[in-house]
C-alpha cells in the first residue's frame, strides 16, 4: 500500500499511543502507580492553559500546548530520564536526538519537520514560549511531589538544593507564580517530604 499523506499520519498516531504505557517516576496524586508520558504530557499542557494569565505578553499559549503535547514524545525511543540521574543525563541529548530523528520522520515532511521544530525550541529554552512551558514542565511534577509527601524525591535522594536549582526557571518565567512555588518548597522540607 503506497504511503500517502493520510496513512504517513495515521501511522504515526498509533505508534505516539505507546505514550500510555511509557511510566514515569512521578506518583499519581491518589499514589495507585506511576503516571505515563502521556497523562504527564497532557496535564502539563493543561497547567499551560490555566497558568497562561502568569506568563509574558509575548508569550503564545496555544504554542506552549503545542509543545507540552510532543515535548516528550521522543521518549518513545530513549525512554524517560529522571530529572535527577546525573547518569542518565550524560546521554539523554544524544538518544533523545536519535530519537526525534526516527519519530519525526514518520510523518509527512511538513510536520515531522513543525513537530521536531517545537521539539526543539522547548529543548533549547531560548524563546519566552520555551521558558514558560519548562516552568510548567517543571511545576507538574513538584505538585505531584508536595501531594503524595515528596515520594518520588525520597525514592530518588533529592534535595531541597537540587528542586530549587530545577525549579529555578519557574522565578524567572513566572515571577507571579513563584512565591507560592517557594513556600511549597519550604513547607515540604519542613514536614520532611523532601531532605534538607
Amino acid at each position: 500500500m503506497e504511503q500517502t499523506r493520510l496513512t504517513r499520519q495515521m501511522a504515526f498516531l498509533a505508534e505516539v499511543d505507546r505514550m500510555k504505557s511509557i511510566y514515569r517516576h512521578t506518583l499519581l496524586t491518589d499514589r495507585s502507580r506511576r503516571e505515563t508520558d502521556a497523562e504527564h504530557s497532557w496535564h502539563f499542557a493543561l497547567m499551560a492553559m490555566l497558568l497562561s494569565e502568569y506568563a509574558g505578553k509575548d508569550v503564545d499559549p496555544n504554542r506552549v500546548i503545542r509543545m507540552a503535547l510532543v515535548h516528550d514524545l521522543v521518549e518513545l525511543y530513549a525512554g524517560d530520564t529522571f530529572a535527577y540521574d546525573s547518569e542518565g543525563k550524560k546521554t539523554q541529548h544524544e538518544r533523545e536526538a536519535q530519537a526525534a530523528d526516527k519519530l519525526f520522520s514518520l510523518l509527512p515532511a511538513d510536520q515531522g519537520q513543525e513537530l521536531r521544530a517545537l521539539w526543539e525550541e522547548f529543548d533549547a529554552k531560548e524563546t519566552p514560549d520555551a521558558r514558560f512551558a519548562c516552568a510548567v514542565d517543571r511545576i507538574q511534577p513538584f505538585l505531584n511531589n508536595c501531594l503524595t509527601e515528596g515520594h518520588t524525591w525520597k525514592e530518588g535522594h533529592v534535595t531541597s538544593a537540587q528542586v530549587r536549582e530545577r525549579l529555578s526557571v519557574v522565578q524567572d518565567a513566572m515571577p507571579a507564580v513563584w512565591p507560592l512555588v517557594d513556600s511549597m518548597l519550604r513547607e515540604s522540607v519542613e514536614k520532611g517530604y523532601l531532605m534538607e
